[in-house]
């Protein structure tokens, strides 16, 4: 018979926070923490139902995701300006090169 394994609620916490705020899979998680993945499910089912106030300093899941969507966003925006900087560097470089020949 094995022996119950008992987690304080700053390791559950923090078990948590991989996986909502920082992305990482349930799997992988508990993989990592030696937790078995449906404790570390039960966890992360809890803090999303959960309608007690969040101490301070944190977030609810709802809000990381939300800021997460926000985030790719303005990254996918970013990353398109640098592209077109890119081109338009490339083009005006190419063409300085013409001028100073003539």
């Amino acid at each position: 018979m094995r022996k119950q394994q008992r987690y304080t609620p700053e390791f559950r916490s923090e078990a948590v926070k991989l996986v909502l705020e920082q992305g990482l899979q349930q799997s992988v998680a508990a993989k990592r923490l030696s937790v078995p993945e449906g404790t570390l499910a039960t966890w992360v089912a809890a803090v999303k139902s959960s309608t007690q106030p969040l101490p301070p300093g944190s977030r609810s899941a709802a809000d990381v995701m939300a800021e997460n969507a926000k985030l790719r966003k303005e990254l996918a925006e970013a990353r398109m300006e640098r592209d077109i900087l890119k081109k338009a560097t490339a083009y005006f470089a190419r063409e300085s090169l013409h001028v100073t020949r003539s």
